[in-house]
């Protein structure tokens, strides 16, 4: 399985799918087509029914049961659904993916050959002390990998194949799903609950085995605008009102203390991700997280006393801020129907991963997708790094997501013969 699992992700993340959070569009890239396009036309050599793609990019297909009809879990197993998003996230560029594979590794800091400043340390990816002997896959150093989360869909598609070639393994109906722009917050926007028509979903959209999620951020977006006027600088005494200092002074006052880089387990953050103006017009984007969402109502009010203060400051300039939603902390309504998370616990342990519950300081598809009645908690997939260079995968931990997928469909089964 694991030749399969490489081959298959090697193909993947070679597919550029980033998407671009200045896009209104949906899907925001039109690239994202190009692999989305490729897994419907394997599905549909899988043989699978109901195999189809949206004009916004959204693939759904569904593996259906095998049970017989004289088993005492015939007509009682819901059907269940997974899932993974095809973009890669534009923080750092995702064109010309060249993945590196290690062999057998054996330990120590992995200098990336095409930018040898660019170094996976044992330091930052405590993980790596877990991959002894296993099969690496990282990039050259100058782009992202693109794991997350094509080794999510990578996971699907493997164990889809593996249930099809193995049909003594019984299970009821599974739905697959493939998203588009989940790195902007955007990926269940357009998701065909009603369609997917499943009881309860997982995403593959995690980090190193074992460790699985039933809680996320709630997640909101802040935009400052700042208006000013321009004029020549040799003739602009009193009449020049320069808008970047205003947004300068916002992001000095805003919180060191809570930004993502002083900041974890459970603690939120106001984040300054992107700034951009001139003169007469500037902008700031600010991300704020909190795993409690009346938080996010907290920031808010942080934020209108900053801005409020800088108005002060700079009368002459025009302060705007904008609020827009992103996701929610999905912990609550998870928790009212558990037996997902039992059952995924289960898998988890029948994989000899070592379960664990843990945070995610981030979202997932799961996050809206269990705001919208679909309950969705979220699987490992095995790397670490995400969005960055030093990205980074074993394909044996991704082995594991594979082995769990194919576990959980057992334990719905078993499960529902009682």
């Amino acid at each position: 399985m694991k030749n399969e699992i490489l081959e298959r992700l090697l193909r993947y993340v070679k597919i550029d799918t980033q998407s671009d959070p200045a896009s209104s569009n949906t899907p925001s890239t039109q690239k994202q087509f190009d692999l989305a396009n490729l897994l419907v036309e394997e599905l549909k050599e899988f043989g699978l029914e109901h195999v189809e793609i949206s004009d916004k990019c959204y693939v759904y297909a569904t593996l259906p049961s095998n049970i017989p009809s004289n088993d005492d879990a015939y007509g009682k197993v819901p059907a269940i659904g997974f899932i993974a998003h095809v973009d890669t996230s534009p923080d750092t560029t995702g064109t010309n993916v060249n993945p590196q594979i290690i062999e057998n590794y054996q330990g120590g800091n992995i200098v990336l050959p095409n930018d040898t400043s660019v170094v996976i340390t044992t330091a930052e990816s405590l993980g790596l002390a877990k991959c002894i002997g296993h099969t690496l896959v990282t990039t050259d150093g100058t782009t992202l990998l693109g794991s997350d989360d094509k080794s999510g869909v990578t996971a699907i598609m493997t164990a889809v194949k593996y249930l099809l070639d193995n049909p003594q393994i019984i299970h009821g109906d599974i739905r697959i799903g493939f998203t588009p722009d989940e790195e902007i917050g955007r990926g269940a926007n357009h998701f065909d609950v009603e369609k997917f028509n499943c009881k309860y979903a997982y995403t593959l959209d995690g980090e190193l085995p074992g460790e699985i999620n039933k809680e996320t951020f709630s997640a909101n977006a802040c935009i400052i605008r700042a208006k000013g006027r321009d004029i020549h600088p040799g003739y602009a005494k009193d009449i020049m009102v320069n808008s970047i200092r205003a947004i300068a002074d916002v992001i000095a006052l805003t919180p060191a203390d809570m930004a993502p880089e002083t900041t974890d387990g459970y603690q939120p953050y106001i984040h300054p991700h992107k700034v951009s103006g001139t003169v007469e017009h500037s902008e700031l984007h600010l991300l704020f997280r909190d795993f409690k969402t009346e938080g996010l109502d907290e920031q808010k009010v942080m934020m209108e006393k900053i801005v409020a203060q800088v108005q002060e400051k700079h009368p002459k300039v025009k302060l705007e801020l904008e609020i827009v939603e992103y996701y929610r902390n999905m912990l609550e309504l998870l928790e009212a129907q558990p037996e997902g998370l039992d059952y995924l616990w289960e898998a988890c342990v029948r994989a000899e991963t070592n379960p664990y519950w843990s945070p995610i300081r981030g979202g997932t598809d799961g996050s809206r997708l269990t705001a919208m009645g679909l309950p969705t908690p979220n699987i490992f997939t095995g790397g670490q790094n995400f969005h960055s260079k030093t990205e980074w995968v074993s394909i044996d931990f991704l082995a594991k997501a594979v082995e769990t997928v194919i576990h959980l469909t057992q334990v719905w089964y078993e499960k529902s013969k009682v």
